[in-house]
């Protein structure tokens, strides 16, 4: 068994029982994607396309060199025209024809959107606004996965779908409900009975609940179940209650996709899950980091990156501490609005690599003529004419193949880890007309997570995105939490004892202000974890120039002009302010147990960041990778190097004597020439 969250449709009640992970048994399955496999494919809707085109589309391609489709998803009606009425037959001979051209399929599990039928004849899957209005399911995503019929439902069908093509020799993986993450909350009579189930398993009794919900606060006091509503997602409210909000509507999510991969095991169980879930959406998320084990064998995603660090950063997140490579579920061909830039998609696709990246599935074969999506330009063009695109992408393909062996998908094994909480990130973004803390918090969560990465990735240093209440830590050589403003329980007996036992962490300005219950602490800060960075904070001060001053012997500049006021016990200051009155202190380290506790002052920024990093490298025993230009990312790979050109100008990199590429045949002696967006594999 699994850890599992069950959720009772009748009580809403949620528990959780810890097992052993999902993940690990990756390894007993040799027939899963592993060392020495490249994939190169496409996300493809057969749906949309007649069986003449089907059949010009396969064969595209199977000459492009594509390997691996994903289908199915957003087609449950496809598959089910009505309640317990099953229609395989068209798919089933698109599976055929993909089998017959050696291209093995990813059969998404389309529970998301929600059928027509489904809506009409079980009306509570219909969302309700805040505001108390009946939507209709206008727009994709538009259901409440909450619905006990919708629960029902999505299993008979993920079951008898997974049934049909259990065996099918095409199929490659399963994956479940795309972008579960990016559906919407709901706030009717039911809604707000299950969610008052999940308050009683949570929090037991009113004055534990009221305690939580600091309801002695301008006569909010709850004297009995029934007066609780359903906090505003989109505000006003207390910021307790938006944080309850969303862990309700995260465990919601959670429960459905474990449902589902119990489906899996039941039915296929040699076959993995990767899924491409949305965890991150702004709409309503979920706690992915704390939750991923239970139902993810390969971390997975859409690509849609603009920039590297981003990108960079969300791929880490997919993996986790994973050991198993990420899965592009879909990647960057064209986009809304955009036709594509020549070389981008390639350049994006090796950048992938560089972290651990397996598979790049193009977004979408075939441009969209209707639905939401008719300005989002896939591969073929409107009129079915293949464009530049599929060339590119059958170069991707042909060059992958070339590569596969030569030590990829690349096995990270990082020795820097950063912390990332879906916690913290809605905490310190409440929704309120009276909002102290956006007025506190002014730097977004994710940019502060950005700013800590920043510096380590451009060293060209592996690094795992990680929730570090729910890993071991001990696997890393560092440990970075960046503006982590909520500070629960696991996650500080985890650093605490990490650090007791040799570990070195960096907590930035921001973090461990509030408990789980979304209230500051009562505490010296940062809150539980005081003694063992050996000092407290409280002042803090914003200022309208940049604060310098020295970390170690480097000077430094800020862009982000906020410091917190350090008061050290029995911390040392290894860097003070140059500009602030009284010098204070802008890192100090305190030894605590056989390890060590870094606080910076400032948020994650990499003026100061950087120079903090440089300076642990050689006593913590972390190697830089190859010295790149900005904008340049690299990686050894078995003896190899692999560059990675992410600008849009040409580059110059230094190299150790003469070298040969892989990829171009060319040789370069002493410095290697990469155009724009360009890739190379020296040996």
């Amino acid at each position: 068994m699994k850890l599992k969250s069950l959720l009772f449709a009748t009580a809403a009640l949620f528990s959780v029982a810890t097992c052993p992970t999902l993940a690990a048994t990756a390894t007993a399955h040799p027939n899963w994607p592993g060392a020495g496999e490249l994939f190169v494919g496409t996300c493809y809707q057969p749906v949309d396309r007649t069986p003449e085109q089907i059949h010009k589309d396969i064969a595209l391609m199977k000459t492009a060199g594509f390997t691996v489709v994903r289908m199915g998803d957003l087609s449950w009606d496809y598959f089910e025209p009505a309640e317990g009425v099953y229609d395989f037959k068209a798919f089933d001979a698109v599976m055929d024809e993909m089998h017959a051209n050696g291209i093995k399929v990813i059969l998404d599990i389309s529970g998301l959107p929600a059928p027509i039928w489904l809506h009409y004849k079980y009306p509570g899957v219909d969302l309700v606004a805040q505001n108390g209005t009946k939507l209709n399911p206008a727009e994709r995503y538009m259901d409440n996965i909450s619905d006990p019929d919708y629960q029902r439902l999505v299993k008979d069908f993920a079951d008898t779908l997974t049934k049909h093509y259990a065996k099918h020799p095409a199929l490659y993986a399963i994956g479940f409900d795309n972008e579960i993450g990016n559906g919407f909350m709901s706030y009717s009579e039911a809604d707000r009975q299950r969610f008052i189930g999940w308050l009683k398993a949570r929090y037991g009794d009113l004055p534990t609940l009221n305690k939580a919900w600091a309801t002695q606060r301008w006569s909010r006091r709850i004297s009995d179940w029934d007066q609780v509503q359903i906090p505003y997602g989109e505000g006003p409210g207390p910021f307790e209650r938006f944080l309850d909000l969303h862990r309700y509507w995260s465990d919601v999510t959670v429960k459905v996709l474990n449902d589902l991969d119990d489906i899996r095991e039941k039915n296929v169980p040699d076959k993995p899950a990767i899924s491409n879930l949305w965890d991150s959406s702004e709409r309503k998320g979920f706690d992915y980091l704390a939750t991923y084990k239970q139902y993810v064998n390969y971390g997975a995603f859409g690509y849609y990156a603009g920039e590297p660090i981003g990108g960079a950063f969300e791929t880490l997140m997919m993996k986790g501490a994973l050991p198993t490579p990420v899965w592009f579920n879909e990647f960057q061909a064209g986009g809304g609005g955009y036709y594509g830039a020549k070389g981008r998609s390639r350049m994006w696709a090796y950048f992938g690599l560089l972290n651990g990246g397996q598979a790049a599935l193009a977004w979408t074969f075939n441009s969209h003529q209707g639905g939401e999506e008719q300005a989002l330009f896939g591969l073929l063009d409107h009129d079915n004419t293949p464009s530049w695109k599929l060339g590119e992408w059958g170069r991707i393909a042909t060059e992958f193949k070339k590569i596969q062996t030569l030590g990829f998908p690349r096995d990270l094994k990082p020795d820097v880890a950063f912390a990332y909480s879906f916690e913290s990130r809605v905490a310190s973004n409440p929704i309120s007309w009276s909002n102290t803390v956006k007025q506190y918090f002014t730097t977004p969560y994710l940019t502060q997570a950005h700013n800590a990465f920043s510096p380590i990735y451009k060293d060209n240093i592996d690094a795992a995105v990680i929730n570090i209440g729910h890993e071991d830590l001990s696997r890393y050589k560092l440990v970075v939490v960046p503006g982590d403003y909520l500070m629960d329980q696991a996650s500080a007996d985890n650093i605490r004892n990490y650090v007791k036992n040799g570990g070195t962490v960096i907590m930035t300005a921001f973090s461990a202000k509030v408990n789980e219950n979304n209230q500051w602490f009562d505490t010296p800060l940062p809150g539980r974890l005081s003694d063992v960075f050996g000092l407290k904070t409280n002042e803090f001060y914003r200022t309208d120039t940049p604060l310098t001053g020295t970390v170690g012997d480097a000077n430094f500049s800020t862009t982000i002009n906020f410091y917190e006021v350090l008061e050290p016990s029995t911390a040392q200051v290894l860097g003070r302010f140059s500009n602030v009155e009284g010098s204070p202190p802008v890192v100090t380290v305190n030894r605590f147990g056989k390890g060590q506790a870094i606080y910076v002052a400032t948020p994650a920024q990499p003026a100061v960041m950087q120079p903090l990093y440089r300076r642990l490298y050689a006593q913590l025993g972390i190697k830089p990778g190859p010295v790149t230009p900005e904008g340049v990312y690299a990686r050894v790979v078995d003896g190899r190097t692999l560059y990675v050109n992410t600008t849009g100008e040409a580059k110059d990199v230094t190299i150790a004597g003469r070298k040969t590429g892989v990829l171009s045949g060319k040789t370069w002696n002493d410095t290697l020439h990469l155009e724009a967006n360009d890739a190379e594999l020296l040996q």
